[in-house]
């Protein structure tokens, strides 16, 4: 794909108004920056959240808001529609089609599958049609679902290969504090690194409608910047917010910048993507071969582990003091753990992440 590739991810609050239905003002604020892009060169996908605030507008007659995962699904099939109605109607006011792309985890975590997703967001480019991207919220397994399409956004964002990450929020930007709690909190114009008192900083969702906050976008973006994109958390009811987001400007929104060592695609997939069925305790001889040799995990190196593996499936690799510092695919299984080949994690199947 083009190196000039951007996803753009709209918060529930940003897409909904206040009684819940579609803002489509909003809609068509950004189908406009979208087009606009587009012209100059981009390829830009939409990751778009409101799918159960607008259905429980549609049917919730005044009612509070369910919280068992059933009826929120039952809620979400009724709302995809009328989202993408909303997204389909302020495209065609400037001659661009859409296409609905549901997504789940299972679609990241399995290669084969993760592959063909990649297929079809590169053939709706190629029929020049804008794809609108949605957790599939529906069917969705409650345990193993997103949880907030922030996320979301960044493994499509590695999917696609983007080169930037727009985070369209209902905030300026990642603020030095709460601003409900602290009236002279401040925007945040750059980040060059993602640590422990930036995380502290971030706050989580108290909307009500949105399964994300400032947290889950902190989150996205140390995933994007770990695979070398840009990423840019912005105020989606600006005056062409998405095209300020990509100017390259200061002064708005917050812009993380990308690690200078960065992930490959297949080492982001393992990273990010793939769910972790287990977990591995290492001694400190076999983390210092794997934090400053290079090498590989052997079986020798593991004193302990956990969980229920199978060859291929991907591990969290710990220290003897329980800090996660990889993540690898697994040779072996948990049940024959101490059989077959001495190698249990190669190198080339293996991400550090001390450094996160």
């Amino acid at each position: 794909m083009t190196t000039r590739s951007v996803v753009v991810k709209v918060g529930t609050t940003s897409v909904t108004d206040a009684t819940g239905g579609v803002d489509y003002e909003v809609l068509v604020n950004i189908a406009d920056d979208v087009v606009h892009l587009r012209d100059e060169g981009w390829n830009v996908v939409v990751v778009t959240s409101g799918a159960i605030t607008a259905g429980w507008a549609e049917v919730g007659e005044g009612r509070p808001r369910p919280t068992d995962a059933m009826t929120l699904q039952a809620v979400s099939a009724v709302g995809q529609p009328l989202l993408m109605h909303a997204w389909r109607n302020a495209f065609g006011e400037l001659d661009t089609a859409v296409g609905q792309v549901l997504l789940a985890p299972l679609d990241f975590s399995h290669r084969g599958q993760y592959l063909h997703a990649r297929g079809t967001l590169e053939s709706l480019q190629g029929l020049g049609v804008v794809a609108i991207v949605n957790e599939n919220d529906a069917v969705a397994d409650e345990e193993i679902r997103f949880g907030d399409n922030d996320r979301l956004a960044a493994l499509v964002a590695n999917l696609v290969g983007a080169s930037h990450l727009v985070l369209l929020t209902d905030t300026e930007g990642l603020l030095t504090a709460d601003p409900r709690l602290d009236p002279s909190a401040t925007l945040i114009e750059e980040v060059n690194a993602i640590d422990a008192d930036l995380v502290g900083i971030a706050g989580t969702s108290h909307s009500g409608v949105g399964s994300g906050g400032m947290a889950s976008k902190l989150a996205a973006a140390r995933m994007a910047t770990w695979s070398g994109i840009t990423t840019v958390i912005a105020p989606a009811r600006a005056a062409k917010s998405l095209r300020k987001a990509l100017s390259e400007k200061t002064g708005f929104g917050t812009t993380f910048h990308p690690r200078s060592e960065r992930l490959s695609a297949r080492k982001s997939w393992i990273a990010f993507a793939v769910s972790s069925h287990g977990s591995l305790s290492i001694n400190n001889g076999a983390l210092e071969a794997l934090e400053h040799h290079g090498r590989s995990l052997l079986r020798v190196g593991v004193e302990a582990h956990e969980g229920d593996f199978v060859e291929g499936d991907a591990v969290e690799i710990k220290s003897l003091d329980g800090q996660v510092v990889a993540k690898g695919l697994t040779r072996v299984s948990s049940e024959g753990f101490s059989e077959g080949e001495d190698v249990v994690v190669h190198r080339d199947d293996l991400v550090l992440l001390r450094r996160a």
